[in-house]
């Protein structure tokens, strides 16, 4: 069987560095094909055979050093995927969105800390988001727009997703955040669904709770394993992306799990990470070239 390593920067990929991985492989007794840059000076892929993928990716990056370079080694069958279930925050995202509405409450500092921990995995994520929207009750309805309004995408977000799209997998969005959120996002990057908490409201302010029931780390397992049923795929025909302890039960099952600047307990789990790059960095390691994003 065929496996590649797949080397991706977050800015220059320096010629050497796919000579030291060449040589690091062979070392460790692989035998290595031709190469091939995916992305000029920015990513690149080389075949191999005769080891395990774990021992090539080790090779690497003992020989790559504190290069920042992501890196993954697979094999080359099956590497694209047909279904994409991402996280929102932090991950599609940039920042934390109940961090920043509760900014507009004065309330940033204490919420983000409960957020940090929860997503560190330290205490119960359900529980700590009743917790945290309990404390933004009676803050106006218009903070929501606002706050959407300071929102960015995380670079590569929308490439990802709309690549993927035009190459035939179907794309989700999942959050333990809230749907007047990711409904927006979800247009904005172009994926096909999105799934989220909902916050109540009364005479224009928020109550200070959730309807029920709670999107939370079960239910994206669930979501992943019902969507990819629901389209006759192998969950090894799945990808899954996340930061947070909430998002592990879904990377850990799917075919390729991707910890985005993982939280460290979600980094030493999944399969993947990606530490330097963009998340264009989960299509090079499908195997995509530049050429074919959707721009």
């Amino acid at each position: 069987m065929i496996h590649v390593l797949t080397l991706v920067a977050a800015s220059t990929l320096e010629h050497s560095i796919p000579r030291a991985a060449r040589s690091a492989l062979e070392a460790a007794g692989a035998r290595a094909g031709d190469g091939v840059w995916l992305a000029p000076a920015h990513a690149y892929e080389l075949p191999f055979e005769g080891i395990e993928d774990r021992v090539a990716e080790a090779a690497a990056r003992a020989a790559l050093g504190t290069a920042p370079v992501d890196l993954l080694a697979q094999p080359e069958a099956g590497r694209r995927k047909r279904l994409l279930l991402a996280d929102m925050d932090s991950t599609i995202v940039v920042g934390e969105t109940l961090d920043e509405l509760a900014d507009f409450a004065g309330l940033k500092a204490q919420i983000s800390a409960l957020t940090a921990r929860a997503m560190r995995g330290e205490i119960d994520f359900e529980a700590a988001l009743k917790e945290r929207v309990a404390m933004l009750a009676g803050l106006d309805e218009a903070a929501l727009e606002a706050t959407y309004a300071r929102l960015a995408l995380t670079p590569g977000a929308e490439t990802l997703a709309r690549t993927m799209r035009k190459h035939g997998a179907f794309t989700a969005l999942i959050s333990g955040g809230f749907r007047f959120f990711t409904s927006r996002v979800k247009a904005r990057a172009g994926f096909d669904l999105d799934i989220a908490n909902s916050l109540e409201t009364a005479g224009g302010k928020l109550t200070g709770r959730v309807v029920p029931p709670i999107v939370n780390r079960n239910s994206k397992l669930d979501a992943l394993k019902r969507l990819a049923a629901e389209r006759g795929l192998a969950l090894g025909d799945t990808l899954a992306v996340g930061d947070g302890a909430n998002d592990l039960p879904m990377i850990q099952a799917a075919g390729l799990g991707v910890a985005y600047r993982g939280k460290p307990a979600v980094a030493a789990a999944a399969r993947a990470r990606v530490d330097h790059g963009d998340l264009t960095t989960l299509l090079y390691f499908q195997g995509f070239t530049e050429a074919e994003f959707a721009r």
